[in-house]
């Protein structure tokens, strides 16, 4: 069974694949809390520096400029990627990876303020 995991999981990465900025600054905002002595950060903290200090991510009007749900996959990803600072980002399990797809498409601001 598909899951809402599975499935947000999905977008992420078809986000990732239109806005590959967006990780590199993930990966630069993420260097530079290690390199100043954190041990532990959140994937928050770094999604919304990238959304309130840069103009990377969708346009913000037919897709939001960067999706909530996507920090997740992208913290996933750093500790992946970089496995010597894996537990970086302190996460919880999603309750999602229990919970059926929606079969619903991403979350847009058309979809959302013009229902």
């Amino acid at each position: 069974m598909k899951t809402r995991d599975d499935e947000m999981r999905e977008q992420a990465v078809k986000f990732h694949e239109r806005n590959p900025d967006v990780w590199k600054l993930f990966v630069r905002f993420t260097f530079e809390k290690i390199n100043k002595g954190f041990r532990h950060y959140s994937v928050r903290g770094i999604w919304h520096r990238i959304r309130w200090e840069t103009p990377a991510g969708d346009d913000g009007l037919e897709r939001f400029k960067l999706g909530d749900h996507h920090a997740r996959f992208y913290g996933d990803r750093f500790m992946r990627m970089y496995p010597k600072h894996a537990g970086f980002f302190r996460q919880k399990e999603s309750k999602a990876k229990d919970q059926p797809a929606t079969g619903h498409g991403e979350a847009t601001p058309v979809k959302i303020f013009n229902t």
